[in-house]
């Protein structure tokens, strides 16, 4: 199957749009398909070795850096979108979170006539929130519009398909997110990185991702507060100036990835996401794969991930004090954390890239599928 995914970031970007549609293009590859990928040129002077390293031939369009967060690159217009389209002769289009160069895809393939499959992914809602303080209403006009297009819309949990549904979103199915079992496991745990960030033998407790408003990372400060408590934060941003000035206390490490971060992953005792609008939350399922609990919000992805109770705590959405206090209790209890890492470990164990992989395939013969059906 000859498939061309159009993805609004791809390595070197670091964050789930660019990682999960490298992942998708391993596994179609792996499996004797063939994919493109269409992507945001990066950033000058950024690793010209990701493009190289792909496991498909990748066709970078012009773009800008966002005003006020130039980690994220919105493509320009541009001819070469189409072309790469009628060129590879593409079975189906993959629309890696539809916004600028997937409303150009869409179109693109509706002229010329190619089935397209749209993956949410990006709570563009919570984000006109976030930034805007309003404009919700406005957003959700848009990621109606956009995905009413395509012939089917993946949505990565339960809670972003109710989402889409609710907003009048039409065709939409599951499609959760893999990990990478191999990479991130507890025997990776390492007592030297312990050691150097830990060194009085506090209990170690970490972020991992963006620094960005939405992520509303400020919410640890009171874990940076409780006595014999380290945080780390492992991520950068346009707001690690804010995060920085909230968090006095922890441990600042910058972006880190690979091998060196499933060693940090492995290494925590417990792991703490504080963002309200993620659509599925992949740090909290690599920090199961890798044995280490969980307390995240009781909103979007994490719903599905965590099992209060057996693999981890869900407490308030943008509750400050809830964050502080399950951490507290899990501080004090290192049974029920080993039980917790033990029990995400093994909830995450067939959820592997290549089961997704499989689920995606199976998706993209249905949208084929239907519309040879419409077509007979």
């Amino acid at each position: 199957m000859r498939v061309v995914i159009v993805t609004e970031s791809f390595p070197p970007d670091v964050n789930g749009v660019a990682h999960c549609a490298l992942q998708t293009a391993r596994q179609l590859a792996a499996h004797g398909h063939d994919p493109l990928v269409i992507a945001p040129a990066p950033a000058a002077g950024a690793d010209a070795a990701a493009d190289a390293s792909a496991p498909c031939p990748v066709i970078r369009v012009p773009s800008l850096p966002l005003p006020g967060y130039p980690q994220v690159r919105v493509a320009l217009p541009s001819r070469r979108l189409s072309a790469a389209l009628s060129a590879h002769r593409a079975h189906i289009v993959h629309l890696a979170s539809p916004f600028v160069l997937g409303v150009r895809g869409m179109a693109a393939a509706a002229r010329l006539g190619i089935p397209a499959v749209a993956v949410y992914q990006t709570d563009l809602g919570g984000y006109a929130r976030t930034y805007m303080g309003m404009g919700e209403s406005t957003a959700w006009r848009r990621i109606r519009a956009v995905h009413a297009a395509a012939d089917r819309t993946l949505a990565p949990s339960s809670a972003a398909l109710r989402d889409l549904v609710t907003h009048g979103v039409p065709r939409v199915r599951l499609w959760p997110r893999g990990v990478d079992t191999a990479r991130f496991g507890p025997a990776l745990r390492d007592e030297a990185v312990r050691r150097e960030l830990a060194p009085n033998g506090e209990l170690f407790v970490g972020y991992v991702g963006r620094l960005a408003p939405e992520k509303q990372v400020e919410l640890l400060a009171g874990v940076c507060s409780l006595e014999g408590v380290r945080l780390v934060v492992v991520g950068d941003g346009p707001s690690e100036g804010s995060v920085r000035a909230a968090l006095p206390g922890a441990v600042m490490l910058g972006r880190r990835t690979g091998d060196e971060l499933a060693r940090i992953f492995a290494s925590l005792d417990l792991f703490v996401h504080t963002g309200p609008y993620e659509t599925f939350c992949q740090t909290v399922q690599e920090a199961m794969a890798s044995g280490v609990p969980v307390v995240a919000p009781a909103a979007g992805g994490p719903l599905d991930l965590v099992v209060p109770g057996r693999t981890g705590v869900l407490v308030a959405p943008q509750d400050a004090l809830a964050v502080r206090d399950a951490v507290w209790a899990l501080a004090a209890d290192p049974g029920l954390r080993a039980a917790y890492g033990r029990a995400g470990r093994a909830a995450v164990e067939g959820r592997t890239w290549e089961a997704v992989g499989e689920q995606l395939v199976d998706h993209y013969g249905q949208v084929l599928a239907a519309r040879t059906a419409v077509a007979a």
